[in-house]
């Protein structure tokens, strides 16, 4: 006798893209979750040996780390950029490990 078993897999939308000054509102309340964020790129921070870099909003700044992150081309200072990543907490400095970087428009990657 062959039981066939079905699953249901529940699976719930994602979070909104997150600004980078609303996530720097409240860090440890993000911390080790998987978001999005959006921000512009610090012109001079990018750095291609350390692969680390800063974006920033209106009023805060925060330090990306794209070592193992997928990077579109087109990646420069001033640049708008939207990134899938885990925040995390390094000492007294939050940084956010990008698995994804992409410098479209944010909404064209959000889901609908």
């Amino acid at each position: 006798m062959v039981v066939l078993l079905s699953a249901t897999l529940l699976l719930e939308a994602p979070e909104p893209t997150m600004a980078i000054d609303d996530l720097m509102e409240n860090p440890s309340a993000k911390a080790g979750d998987t978001i999005s964020i959006r921000g512009q790129v610090v012109n001079g921070t990018i750095d291609n040996q350390t692969q680390m870099m800063k974006i920033k909003g209106e009023i805060h700044e925060l330090v990306i780390d794209f070592g193992i992150a997928s990077v579109s081309n087109g990646l420069d200072d001033g640049r708008m950029v939207y990134a899938e990543g885990t925040l995390i907490e390094e000492g007294d400095t939050w940084v956010f490990r990008a698995d994804v970087i992409k410098t479209s428009c944010p909404s064209k990657y959000e889901p609908e």
